[in-house]
């Protein structure tokens, strides 16, 4: 089962190279799903179909799909909410507001990837092409799963353990939760760390979709740094709109600042292949239109083609100790902020933190320094003699 999942900043045809590539993987006889979790609904413009919450076949082995998250939210969520909103309104809140009040903060993002959960799980499809929202929403999304599952194991527990304790006193003031509550966050805690394991498994990975603009480029640098840092490949990267060579004065200086971006690009993202795509006369939709999108941008490749692995984490053990290596690609020194806290490793990252679990080898040592090379950062660990002990 092949996941494919593409993102970019808004506007540099992240909808249409996803469509694209899509078509073109069915055109050679892959069964594939394009489905959406971009609330903008572009999908349905550029494949120039209606879409719905169910897969349509739009062409023989193609399918599209745009999120029903209204529904997904019901299913996964509306037990917590309604325990909120009773909460408030025992308060004197006003009904409205205490609905209002009660939405789940990015929401829409994280359960379309339930929906993305559930349609890789059908086994009705060889490849699910993803269309993320623009950038900034779906590095929090990608965080999220990891975040929430930190959470349910490490507070969650101790949290339903004190409400135990206190429900029989509580119960004669307020109302407090029942099982139920703590079962539907459990359940949603659970499903999103299934959709964890399906996008960071190895037949998963990531493509960026940029235009060769240098804020666009400065962008697409700190999002290469912020999905490694959550543990997500990137195998490869798309540059939409490149504007051709021309003798026209305007034409040749805007392609002349696009060939300083896109050596820029290639030289910071090597080895991931960096393709091209002209800027067209004609805006490509409809599935027909979008499977030559595909080819020019592919040719004769496999579309679906992974590209070159590089390990995002890995330990080794030292004379004195061990060394945790974590890829972060064109991270600085600036940038980058680590802290320890009791079994976690917090790193920070041009504006983005991973709560990171230690090993459990590691969670009995003591971080005796850290360093950037090479695009990894490199933290070293010596054993805590009060929790270490060696073994005869």
């Amino acid at each position: 089962m092949r996941v494919l999942l593409f993102t970019g900043k808004g506007g540099v045809g992240k909808t249409t190279t996803a469509a694209a590539t899509a078509g073109l993987a069915a055109s050679r006889g892959v069964k594939t799903l394009v489905l959406s979790t971009d609330p903008a609904h572009s999908l349905a413009d550029a494949l120039d179909v209606p879409l719905g919450p169910q897969p349509r076949e739009v062409e023989p082995g193609l399918s599209a799909m745009q999120v029903d998250v209204q529904r997904a939210f019901e299913q996964s969520w509306r037990d917590v909410q309604d325990y909120l909103r009773g909460v408030l309104e025992r308060a004197g809140v006003d009904a409205l507001q205490a609905d209002e009040l009660t939405v789940l903060p990015g929401a829409e993002e994280v359960l379309a990837l339930l929906e993305l959960r559930r349609q890789a799980a059908s086994g009705r499809y060889d490849l699910v092409v993803v269309d993320c929202a623009p950038t900034g929403e779906t590095l929090r999304l990608l965080a999220l799963p990891e975040a929430l599952r930190w959470y349910v194991e490490r507070v969650f527990p101790a949290h339903r353990r004190a409400m135990r304790a206190v429900r029989p006193l509580l119960s004669r003031v307020a109302h407090v939760p029942e099982d139920g509550l703590f079962e539907a966050v459990t359940r949603l805690h659970a499903e999103l760390t299934e959709v964890h394991e399906l996008l960071t498994a190895p037949s998963t990975s990531v493509r960026l979709v940029l235009t060769p603009e240098a804020v666009v480029v400065a962008e697409a640098r700190r999002t290469l740094t912020s999905l490694a840092l959550y543990g997500y490949r990137v195998d490869g990267l798309v540059a939409n709109r490149v504007i051709p060579g021309s003798d026209d004065p305007w034409a040749r200086g805007w392609a002349e600042a696009q060939a300083a971006q896109l050596a820029r690009i290639r030289a910071d993202a090597s080895p991931l292949p960096v393709r091209e795509s002209p800027y067209a006369a004609a805006e490509p939709v409809g599935a027909a239109a979008l499977v030559v999108f595909g080819q020019a941008l592919y040719g004769s490749d496999d579309p679906l083609a992974l590209g070159p692995a590089e390990e995002l984490m890995a330990v080794r053990r030292l004379v004195d100790g061990f060394e945790l290596s974590l890829a972060l690609p064109l991270a600085s020194r600036d940038d980058v902020d680590l802290a320890r806290s009791g079994e976690d490793l917090v790193i920070t990252a041009g504006g983005h933190r991973r709560l990171l679990t230690l090993p459990s080898a590691l969670q009995r040592c003591e971080v005796a320094g850290a360093r950037l090379a090479d695009g990894r950062l490199l933290v070293r660990f010596e054993p805590d003699p009060t929790l270490w002990r060696s073994t005869p």
